[in-house]
């Protein structure tokens, strides 16, 4: 399938963005392929969000506001409620790739068509995005793996989206990674490409904390969504090299094995459990040269 015949539509829930959105605007603009609609959908805004969306809609018809009632909390289960707002708007157009882009990133002019060539080359592929940046610091892949997608922006093809049931609402997070993950145990090819990157404004998981409970939070996160113990120990022996040094590992170790004795519900299927731990199992095997070592041995015995 050539690029010129895949159409997308973007969707991006935005929540007290006034800071950043502006320039997500102007990237998105700015792109050489245009999506057939973009819906920004404002979760309660209060600080003017809207104010500036509404800025652009006169000029570009393609672009639509969607604004949802005010809320005092803010957690990662509206964002999913926020993004089904939006995509029932984009139902009334015809396309092939839908994307979930947060208001607080912004990239290149050609980036939307770079990922839609990928598309285009694999029908198979069924999420796509690139690394992001915060800063200076590029998302490290050591302890994810480049069949990962951030939810910073995740394309899909309309198709995998609609076979894995869209994004599920969890409450403290985690709704991107269950989203691509589903996709790969359905089928589906998912993949971060490392080509291009996105500039991401905000630090992940600080819009209502700061860089530490944040570690501790993602640790929790870690646990309800299924995460290996050893896999999480060697994870957190990563995190100890890297800032907040040596804390950023405790805090990640603690928050697994506080979720782990608090018994926190974990709202993914065991078969999704099951999955999930066995990539990882893979991949640490890979990390530590179990499977090359094995390989070579049978490799010899077969000689």
């Amino acid at each position: 399938m050539a690029i010129q015949t895949l159409k997308y539509a973007l969707v991006t829930p935005a929540r007290n963005e006034a800071r950043f959105i502006e320039q997500t605007i102007h990237s998105v603009l700015a792109q050489t392929v245009r999506p057939v609609v973009w819906i920004v959908v404002s979760d309660g805004s209060t600080d003017g969000t809207d104010d500036i969306v509404e800025r652009y809609l006169k000029d570009h018809s393609w672009m639509r506001l969607v604004r949802m009632p005010e809320r005092r909390d803010r957690h990662f289960g509206a964002k999913v409620h926020s993004f089904n707002a939006g995509l029932e708007e984009t139902r009334l157009h015809d396309y092939d790739i839908v994307g979930n882009l947060d208001a607080d990133i912004t990239f290149d002019a050609d980036y939307i068509a770079f990922l839609l060539q990928k598309f285009a080359e694999d029908s198979r592929l069924g999420v796509a995005g690139t690394p992001f940046v915060e800063g200076s610091d590029t998302y490290d892949y050591r302890y994810s793996n480049v069949e990962h997608v951030s939810g910073a922006c995740q394309l899909f093809r309309k198709e995998c989206f609609d076979d894995i049931g869209g994004y599920v609402p969890i409450r403290g997070g985690g709704i991107d990674w269950l989203a691509v993950t589903t996709a790969r145990m359905k089928g589906w090819k998912t993949r971060t490409f490392p080509e291009k990157v996105c500039q991401h404004h905000r630090p992940m998981g600080t819009a209502n904390t700061n860089k530490a409970w944040a570690l501790f939070n993602l640790g929790r996160q870690d646990y309800y969504l299924g995460g290996h113990p050893l896999w999480q120990l060697f994870r957190a022996l990563f995190q100890m090299g890297r800032k907040p040094y040596f804390i950023g590992g405790v805090l990640l170790l603690l928050g697994y094995f506080w979720a782990w004795v608090k018994r926190a519900k974990r709202p993914i299927s065991p078969e999704l459990i099951k999955f999930h731990r066995h990539e990882q199992m893979q991949r640490l095997r890979e990390k530590l040269g179990v499977a090359r070592a094995r390989d070579t041995a049978v490799a010899y015995v077969r000689r």
